[in-house]
């Protein structure tokens, strides 16, 4: 199931989404992650969802293939949803048995954080499945320019992102194939006790570390090969175009948030 995750991970298409400058799709992602906490009804959640779908077939992502992808998660939205009814004791009380109390306001809690934290994951999947790493880390070093006068880092700091995002998926796979190999020699991972469980994730754990440390020094020679020598006297192969479209995007997420202003309880 680790292999198909989906963060991190470039699909390419000829989508809008796909044409538009990393830099909008930076911003839309940040103020995103700030407004979704406006929402807290059903029609502001509602608003966010029909957001999020335009954004969908704006990039012609199947929505099969993103469901496939939030699969692996699901688990830990189940779990979000869960902790909320058990111990959110608010509103009227719709069930009780024993110790076992369970209120609407625990459930209409759940629901809504659930969602949220969905919109969050299909939002920011959505950056890197229609953005190139390239892209991403000259998008991000571009809006991050005015922090140069700090004396920060900018050009570094975008590009380790860059790197980090494009390791997620990865380590994933590599994860993936290190419990098929620990599976076919007679490790359980899915059945036992939890304390045994949890003994035989340190199979797990090892390779994967030392799997990534030498996928990181190689990464490193590659670059030390190519002459890279930080982003000081750098120039760029394809310059970023800002159009139409990407102040479009920006203005929709205007009127989202007034929306969700206007109509949050």
């Amino acid at each position: 199931m680790m292999d198909k995750m989906i963060f991190g991970r470039y699909v390419p298409s000829d989508s809008i989404l796909h044409q538009m400058d990393p830099r909008s799709k930076l911003l839309l992602v940040f103020f995103f992650v700030c407004i979704v906490f406006l929402a807290n009804n059903a029609v502001t959640y509602t608003i966010l969802g029909l957001f999020s779908l335009v954004l969908i077939l704006l990039s012609k992502i199947p929505i099969k293939f993103l469901y496939n992808g939030l699969k692996p998660i699901l688990w830990l939205i189940l779990f979000t949803f869960l902790l909320h009814i058990f111990f959110t004791k608010e509103g009227d009380l719709l069930y009780k048995l024993g110790w076992l109390e369970i209120y609407e306001g625990g459930v209409r809690q759940g629901i809504f954080i659930s969602l949220r934290f969905t919109y969050l994951i299909i939002i920011t999947s959505l950056l890197t499945l229609t953005t190139t790493p390239i892209e991403i880390t000259d998008g991000m070093e571009l809006l991050l320019n005015p922090f140069k006068k700090l004396k920060l880092p900018v050009h570094e700091l975008a590009l380790m992102m860059s790197i980090s995002l494009r390791f997620i998926p990865t380590l994933m796979q590599e994860t993936d194939k290190i419990m098929k190999a620990q599976t076919a020699r007679g490790v359980d991972f899915t059945s036992g006790p939890i304390k045994d469980r949890i003994q035989s994730i340190v199979p797990l754990l090892v390779p994967l570390f030392v799997s990534s440390f030498k996928r990181a020094e190689e990464l490193a020679i590659a670059m030390e090969a190519r002459g890279y020598r930080g982003g000081e006297g750098r120039t760029k192969y394809r310059m970023l175009q800002w159009s139409i479209f990407d102040t479009l995007l920006l203005g929709s997420l205007l009127v989202l948030t007034i929306l969700l202003i206007l109509f949050r309880s």
